[in-house]
């Protein structure tokens, strides 16, 4: 499919990024599977090539792109290689407009400048063990004192959870406030009081570290609130479009990646005499695949070049694309046979690391809801 939405400069990122991937990532990522963990270092080559803050202002270290087309490239070029680990997409996508929208100009000079180079590796931590989807069933609390606020409690499934060196943590510094007590503290690496726990044990993106973090009695300066007191579950809502429509945005590359290789292996593929894919069944399969496909990319591509994403779609695009996703991976799975069970394939890597996609950022229950509601339901 001829994509209309690239023009020459993103055409020539696609071909910087695949440079990239072919030397930086592809060579070390099963290493880093089995460790679950990437290098530091991967982040900071990340930083010399221009990948991490382009968005920024120059005079912090960034380039000043703010076109979305261009997160998008490496978002999807990422994920067509199956490089779960680097998760350069959580720190530009998700985490980038935190640190770019909500900081005064010292929080940036203290921030940006390694946020772009690689020095800085950032996490959110939102989710605690019990609250996920639910943001304002937040336990976690921050309490003024002085020019500090007082942190306790605790977060999981923080992705970057051992690497991050800056995690903004949603924690009630007013707990009689409801969702308008919530806040965002910025806690760096060596706050006494701040532990890492588990670097969590998942069944597939293994080479991203997944981690337990806790907090207590965390002494966070009051210099590290982001934006304003009170404001937190605002600009969450404000920010997770955004994020979700980056989830869409990997999950129907991954999804197109392996649909490219599975049509390859039906051709080689023989049985009874014939190449798999000439079996009428197979075709089918294929075929329906190669429709949703198609559809689900015109809907991409368009929210990428959208003037305002509304939560509305973005809810939509998130769970159609990781639900599309899941149904790709499971029968390209299915026609590899007893190989496509087999860790060596991509295709049964593909299985296991598309599974958390109907799940964080929102669940697919979760995005059905916010449409609902939006229909006035």
């Amino acid at each position: 499919m001829n994509r209309t939405i690239h023009t020459d400069e993103h055409r020539a990122f696609i071909e910087l990024v695949r440079a990239f991937v072919d030397k930086e990532i592809a060579p070390h990522h099963e290493r880093w599977e089995q460790d679950g963990i990437v290098d530091r270092e991967v982040w900071r080559a990340a930083g010399r090539a221009g990948l991490l803050g382009f968005f920024v202002d120059p005079r912090y270290g960034g380039a000043g792109v703010t076109d979305r087309r261009f997160n998008a490239v490496l978002t999807e070029e990422l994920a067509r290689a199956g490089a779960s680990g680097p998760a350069f997409g959580l720190h530009n996508d998700i985490i980038g407009p935190y640190l770019t929208d909500l900081t005064n100009d010292e929080q940036r000079q203290r921030w940006l400048p390694g946020f772009c180079s690689g020095e800085l590796i950032t996490a959110i931590a939102m989710s605690e063990p019990g609250a996920g989807s639910d943001l304002q069933g937040i336990a976690t609390t921050a309490v003024r004192d002085g020019d500090h606020y007082v942190l306790n409690g605790q977060k999981t499934f923080i992705s970057n959870g051992i690497l991050s060196d800056l995690v903004i943590v949603v924690a009630r510094t007013d707990p009689a406030a409801g969702h308008r007590g919530i806040s965002l503290l910025v806690v760096e690496r060596g706050m006494a009081g701040f532990e890492r726990g588990r670097n969590l044990d998942k069944i597939g993106q293994k080479a991203q570290d997944t981690a337990e973090l806790f907090f207590s009695d965390v002494r966070v300066p009051a210099a590290n609130l982001l934006g304003e007191e009170g404001r937190g579950f605002a600009y969450l809502m404000r920010n997770l479009p955004y994020e979700r429509l980056s989830i869409a945005v990997a999950a129907l590359a991954g999804a197109e990646r392996v649909f490219e290789q599975t049509v390859a292996y039906c051709k080689e593929r023989h049985a009874f005499g014939a190449p798999i894919g000439s079996f009428q069944h197979n075709r089918f399969v294929l075929a329906e695949l190669a429709t949703e496909l198609r559809i689900g990319r015109v809907f991409v591509d368009r929210c990428l070049v959208d003037a305002e994403l509304t939560a509305q779609t973005a809810a939509m695009a998130k769970w159609w694309c990781t639900e599309l996703q899941q149904r790709t991976v499971d029968r390209c799975l299915q026609l590899h046979g007893g190989y496509g069970y087999m860790r060596e394939y991509p295709v049964a890597r593909a299985y296991l690391d598309a599974r958390v996609q109907t799940i964080y950022g929102g669940t697919t229950e979760i995005m059905k809801e916010v449409v609902g509601r939006s229909l006035g339901l």
